[in-house]
Formats: C-alpha cells, sequence, structure tokens
C-alpha cells in the first residue's frame, strides 16, 4: 500500500478523546481548612459544615492570548516570610504590586472575563452566594501502605474453619503460565491517601465576608491547615 495512502488514512482519522476533554473556564479561590463545626437552620435542623478560609487570594498575572497564547488568571494566596521569597518570586510580586504568596496556581478564564480583571486585584469569598453549588479540591489525608482490604474494598477471609494463617490477604493475583504475568492495573496493597481528590456540589450554607470564611456543607478531603481550591461547580444541572 502506497505511504500517502497511510498518511491520508490517518490524517481522516478523528482525535483521541483526551484530545476532546473540555477545559474548566471558571475562577476559583484558594482557602485553608480550619474544621468542620454545624450550624442550624431555619427549621432548628442541624447542617454539618466545614469551614474554609478563603482570605488573601490576588491577582499576580492576566494572560492573553497575545502574550501567553491562552486566557486564565494568576493567583496567590496566604502569606510567605521575605526571606523565604527567592528574586524571581519577588520581582514577579512586586511586579503585580501584591504581597508574596505562598504559592501560585491559575484560573483558565474566558476571553472576555479578562476584562474584569487585573493584576494587584484581590478575589474575595463575596464571589459565592448562600446556596450555591460548588466543588472543593484538596488533597486526601495519607494513610500510608495499606493492605486491599482498606485501600480497595476488599472482603476479609474466614478466621477459622481451616484457614489459619490466610485473613487479610488478597488472594490469587493472576492465572498460570499462560499469560504468565500479573496484569498491570491489579488491585494489591500499595500506598493509600495523599492524592489529589475533589468532591462535587456541596452546598454553600454561609458567606462571612467581614472574616473571608466559607462554610459548605459536608466533609472536604485533606487535614486540617491544608489548601483547597473552590470553584463553582460545573454539574449544576446534571
Amino acid at each position: 500500500m502506497p505511504s500517502f495512502i497511510i498518511v491520508q488514512r490517518q490524517a481522516n482519522r478523528s482525535p483521541p478523546l483526551y484530545f476532546k476533554r473540555k477545559i474548566i473556564m471558571t475562577l476559583g479561590l484558594v482557602g485553608r481548612k480550619v474544621g468542620m463545626t454545624r450550624v442550624f437552620d431555619e427549621q432548628g435542623v442541624s447542617v454539618p459544615v466545614t469551614v474554609l478560609d478563603m482570605s488573601a487570594n490576588r491577582v499576580t498575572q492576566v494572560k492573553s492570548k497575545d502574550t501567553d497564547g491562552y486566557t486564565a488568571v494568576q493567583v496567590t494566596f496566604g502569606q510567605k516570610k521575605a526571606n523565604r521569597v527567592n528574586k524571581a518570586e519577588a520581582g514577579h510580586f512586586a511586579k503585580a504590586g501584591v504581597e508574596a504568596g505562598r504559592g501560585l496556581i491559575e484560573f483558565a478564564l474566558a476571553e472576555e472575563k479578562l476584562a474584569e480583571l487585573k493584576a494587584g486585584d484581590e478575589i474575595t469569598v463575596s464571589m459565592f452566594e448562600v446556596g450555591q453549588l460548588v466543588d472543593v479540591t484538596g488533597t486526601s489525608k495519607g494513610k500510608g501502605f495499606s493492605g486491599t482490604i482498606k485501600r480497595h474494598n476488599f472482603g476479609a477471609q474466614r478466621t477459622s474453619h481451616g484457614n489459619s494463617r490466610s485473613h487479610r490477604v488478597p488472594g490469587s493475583i493472576g492465572m498460570a503460565q499462560d499469560p504468565g504475568r500479573v496484569f498491570p492495573g491489579k488491585r494489591m496493597a500499595g500506598q493509600y491517601g495523599n492524592t489529589k481528590a475533589t468532591v462535587q456540589k456541596l452546598e454553600v450554607v454561609r458567606v462571612d465576608a467581614e472574616r473571608q470564611l466559607l462554610l459548605v456543607k459536608g466533609a472536604v478531603p485533606g487535614a486540617v491547615n491544608s489548601d483547597v481550591v473552590v470553584r463553582p461547580s460545573v454539574k449544576v444541572g446534571a
């Protein structure tokens, strides 16, 4: 078969699914998980909530297609000691006219929304409102090296009736000489937790603009004092 026919057929193929992934273009806030408590609604029902400190979010750079090839806003959060900031970071923060933060994060935004933001602006918790649904992303608590029962919810084997030592083992992990190997992705013991986790469609119960606190219904991934990213939910109509 001529090579040009092969090239033409490859060119006509549809791109893989990972090229079609839709980029979430919403502005969010970076905060700190304070802990959990409860509040009471108008009917006196106890509602478990997670308190998030969303203070000190500052815009450090607004990226456009002309200068950067894509549209996004760069945000810094928290505070960082001056002796911990290197020269490159110090120059970047000084150019934006903001205090040095603990880190930088980008939020992809549509080009028409970039006109509302400029370097040096502060993004407050007032962008959210009570009753709104949000997605919260954090780093889950690390559990260390865990077995299959804890890590993958496997069932335990018998504690007696002929079973004297194989109570929490995973069982068979493959077959015989054919195929003669363990397939990739086999659920086994290993590192559990300490990974990026997102909880979707959490309801905003209270917005404290004075103290820059956000109270969301339910639990949020991560330990106390860990960083979380809060965005408007992308599955509101789902």
